[in-house]
């Protein structure tokens, strides 16, 4: 026993805005699997209701907890635990909260303001915005980064493709949104660090 409460402690909690996230969207998930989709429609995706449904509030931010599936879950979460903990270690956990939070915001609203009859639950629009803001790593003052600029014309450029010429989706333009919240982050961050 004393053996595995040893190789407990080594286990370091590295990126706790990431790994919460991750555990977080995990529970949801299992509870969901256990008693259906009641809890994951009522707290964790996002739709247009009334303005007095208490939880209308806690679904602008929450849907980015909620997944469809096993499959949904880990197509997100790999992503996001193999590009978050750098850009978390990189940015701090108190940026990188309030990147989450910000981008979970903008794309919560925009779901409910412009599509009136869609349900949207998963965190791909906080993928899209760290992949973004994960090619402004090396950033430099006055120069471009070549990496955004790729990142930019595949991953974008390819939902931007999809949206008008293959199916056009709410998922494309929350892919979209989150993309474009990275880069403003990234740009924001990057100018923050030049001006200190």
């Amino acid at each position: 026993m004393k053996r595995l409460g040893g190789l407990f402690r080594r286990f370091h909690y590295n990126s706790p805005v990431i790994l919460t996230m991750t555990f977080l969207s995990l529970l949801v998930l299992v509870i969901q699997e256990l008693v259906g989709n009641y809890l994951t429609l009522l707290m964790f995706s996002v739709y247009r209701s009334s303005p007095l449904d208490i939880f209308a509030y806690f679904r602008i931010f929450g849907h980015v907890l909620g997944h469809q599936g096993w499959e949904h879950f880990t197509n997100n979460f790999l992503l996001i635990l193999l590009i978050g903990p750098m850009l978390e270690e990189k940015y701090g956990s108190q940026n990188m909260l309030y990147m989450i939070t910000a981008t979970a915001l903008v794309t919560g609203l925009v779901s409910i303001i412009f599509f009136k009859n869609i349900i949207l639950l998963g965190a791909s629009g906080v993928v899209f915005m760290l992949i973004l803001l994960g090619s402004f790593v090396n950033f430099q003052k006055g120069r471009i980064p070549l990496t955004f600029v790729l990142v930019v014309a595949a991953y974008l450029g390819v939902e931007v493709a999809r949206g008008l010429f293959i199916e056009k989706s709410i998922t494309q333009l929350i892919h979209i949104i989150g993309g474009i919240c990275g880069g403003l982050f990234g740009f924001k961050l990057t100018a923050g660090k030049e001006q200190g």
